[in-house]
């Protein structure tokens, strides 16, 4: 088990033709100078071109790096993309603190890596993931349950890397087709910096004293379960009831990512269309059922306060559209849609597999997150939904409605009701041990 700070390999940029931005402050390049100023870096196949300072350098080695001569010193990358592939993707500039590596890949273009201290990187997430006026609290525990994730993927990437996704193809045989996604596949850095593994940020978002004191007061600790570094997953909102591992990734079960209510008293799971119909249609007392703009813009940063109806939503669809981003999603033609039913669903009624029917082929899919992206231009919000539709004559969908619950894979640690334990004056350890049944916190540097 890990027993001191790891330096961290942090993937900013991928497939660029060109990477440019700026040395905020002296930087040493690989042949010894020391450099500042705007730079823009390319490579023909051959070798790098590097132009700063007014010149242009030739560079035969296959990786660049560039590392602060100062503490001060930061870097400023441009046309960095947030939110890969959902609602609000979007490109902005960003300034991180540690060092700048430039790899090339043949056909894939460019790799921009931010190499940066293990505690140093939990302040830029905190930071990143919510805001931080949030409550002291909240922070400190999503300082543990970050770094606890973030180890335990560390440590299992030591033993083995697996593709993502992880599919069973279809083929004209296939009736079903099970995907999850895996969080290991990085090939040339550690972790990325978007949704897919944490949001990091840099030091572009202000950091703020109570971020720095959230990750120094819990410095080292860990969620640990049988002597081992819990793979803490987080999401924004579960809808009343977390979800089980199983549901989203590997086929297996993992105590302490087991389904847990989202409330100070038992809410049962979710087993029937009829329970979960009335679930939506009747929501129940749970931490993240919370309307209180106070607490969204303290968890939230300002781009996700763009979505307000995370814990109950509904997403209207004509039956020509689904079934042409169906298509697109999938790569598979169903023709025109007939109907979409839920074939199981995990304990907080998030669905898991879900058979379409279309004219030409009935297939069923999941895990989850498949589910999420097959019927969405980015993603649902949640798998956790029910199905109306209205139909023409002839029985094809003239239209789909679904009404759904929560806001992500709805495993571990829901940060808005998170947000809500915390002012109601529960301690980090209490919420931390809430989502993650069975753990136990140790400092292990």
């Amino acid at each position: 088990m890990i027993s001191r700070e790891p330096l961290l390999h942090v993937g900013i940029l991928e497939g660029s033709p060109a990477v440019t931005g700026s040395f905020e402050g002296p930087f040493t390049a690989p042949d010894g100078r020391v450099v500042s100023g705007a730079f823009r870096f390319s490579h023909d196949g051959a070798q790098w071109k590097g132009e700063l300072e007014g010149s242009t350098h030739a560079y035969g080695q296959e990786i660049l790096e560039y590392r602060p001569a100062r503490s001060d010193a930061t870097l400023r990358l441009d046309d960095v993309t947030i939110g890969v592939s959902f609602h609000w993707e979007r490109k902005e500039p960003q300034v991180f603190r540690g060092s700048l590596k430039l790899l090339h890949i043949p056909g894939k273009g460019l790799t921009a890596i931010n190499s940066v201290p293990l505690e140093e990187y939990l302040t830029s997430v905190i930071s990143s993931e919510m805001s931080a006026t949030a409550p002291p609290a909240l922070l400190r525990a999503h300082a543990i349950t970050s770094r606890s994730w973030l180890v335990a993927m560390l440590e299992r990437s030591r033993e083995a890397r697996y593709a993502t996704p992880v599919r069973t193809p279809v083929t004209d045989e296939t009736r079903e087709v099970s995907v999850w996604y895996t969080r290991e596949d990085h090939a040339n850095f550690d972790v990325c910096a978007d949704d897919h593994c944490q949001r990091y940020q840099g030091i572009t978002k202000i950091i703020s004293r109570s971020a720095e004191e959230a990750v120094q007061s819990t410095r080292g600790q860990f969620l640990v379960y049988q002597d081992e570094i819990c793979d803490a997953r987080f999401y924004k909102a579960c809808g009343g009831r977390t979800e089980e591992f199983a549901s989203a990734w590997e086929p297996k079960d993992i105590s302490y990512l087991r389904s847990v209510s989202d409330a100070p008293d038992e809410l049962p799971p979710l087993r029937t269309e009829e329970e979960m119909q009335h679930w939506l249609a009747a929501p129940p007392k749970a931490y993240c059922n919370t309307t209180d703009a106070d607490v969204l813009r303290q968890v939230l940063p300002s781009f996700d306060q763009e979505t307000t109806d995370f814990f109950r939503w509904t997403v209207t669809c004509s039956g020509e559209v689904l079934s042409a981003l169906v298509r697109k999603k999938s790569g598979v033609d169903f023709g025109r849609l007939r109907e979409l039913v839920p074939v199981r669903r995990g304990p907080s009624g998030r669905i898991t597999a879900l058979r379409i029917v279309g004219e030409k082929r009935t297939i069923t899919v999941g895990k989850e997150l498949e589910i999420r992206r097959w019927l969405s231009p980015s993603h649902l919000y949640s798998s956790a939904f029910v199905v109306r539709s209205k139909r023409t004559a002839d029985g094809f969908a003239e239209e789909f409605i679904l009404n759904g619950a929560g806001w992500g894979h709805g495993v571990g640690l829901c940060q808005i009701g998170a947000a809500v334990m915390a002012t109601m004056g529960k301690t980090a350890e209490e919420i931390v041990l809430h989502y993650f049944r069975g753990a136990t916190l140790r400092t292990q540097y």
